[in-house]
């Protein structure tokens, strides 16, 4: 299996915007390939990215069940596994050095769970190909929790710079250690930080939860510009302050097993 990046945090933060870069950065290091899970229900890393997704797990998972619900075979006479296996491969979008599967959201009532253990089974069976598994999870950790991937060698926590996101990040890390979650590492970065420096209070917040912080990325207006003109964050300028903060983060971590 590849090596497992997650990443969490609270909504708001720009997690999502973080993981895109991260997997941007993999890429121009020429590590690669990489699977990019989007498992918020709100999917969006697609747009960071600039890719189009035509479908989500989420959708395949209600077909599946309105399938059984009204009594209909699958076609070409798959069972269920067969059906679910042959849909999770064609519905990976092809990126440049990444592939992008897209969780999505199921709106159905019922228990999901031998689909949602099919998914499991067969992203861990993808992600053999692929060097880095990065999944981007959604504001919770239902994803996390549902153990979605067997594995995690290193987990981002991300939060902005108040006191109150703080805490809602270490509140994840508590969860993480309750849920007896298979993660080596747990890294915390506080994104959106005013002229790059953290107050002595949120330093001092952060030694409280007994997080390790990685890094900080200051507020970067670039990235407020480029969202709301629609262009794909991953096209930001090398020297941004977002892309430079980020590699300096990765640069403290070796990515080994």
């Amino acid at each position: 299996m590849g090596y497992t990046i997650a990443v969490a945090g609270k909504g708001g933060t720009g997690k999502t915007t973080l993981t895109g870069l991260l997997i941007d950065q993999l890429v121009k290091s020429n590590e690669k390939p990489i699977l990019a899970v989007d498992a918020d229900a709100n999917a969006n890393l697609n747009e960071v990215l600039g890719e189009e997704i035509e479908c989500t797990i989420g959708a395949i998972r209600e077909e599946v069940s309105k399938r059984e619900n009204a009594g209909n075979s699958f076609p070409g006479g798959m069972t269920k596994a067969q059906y679910l296996k042959y849909r999770l491969n064609a519905i990976i979008t092809e990126g440049k050095g990444y592939d992008l599967i897209a969780m999505g959201r199921s709106e159905g009532q019922g228990c999901y769970c031998y689909v949602n253990g099919m998914l499991r089974e067969q992203i861990d069976s993808l992600s053999d190909s692929y060097k880095y598994l990065v999944i981007d999870n959604e504001a919770g950790m239902e994803h996390l929790s549902r153990k979605t991937t067997k594995k995690i060698d290193t987990l981002f926590l991300v939060s902005d710079a108040s006191r109150r996101g703080i805490q809602a990040a270490g509140r994840i890390n508590e969860l993480v250690k309750e849920l007896e979650l298979n993660v080596s590492n747990i890294y915390l970065i506080v994104n959106r930080v005013p002229e790059g420096v953290l107050k002595a209070d949120t330093v001092e917040e952060i030694r409280k939860q007994g997080m390790n912080l990685i890094g900080v990325v200051p507020m970067d207006h670039q990235v407020y510009e480029y969202d709301a003109e629609g262009i794909p964050l991953v096209q930001l300028p090398e020297d941004s302050i977002s892309k430079k903060a980020l590699r300096g983060i990765l640069s403290e971590i070796q990515f080994k097993k």
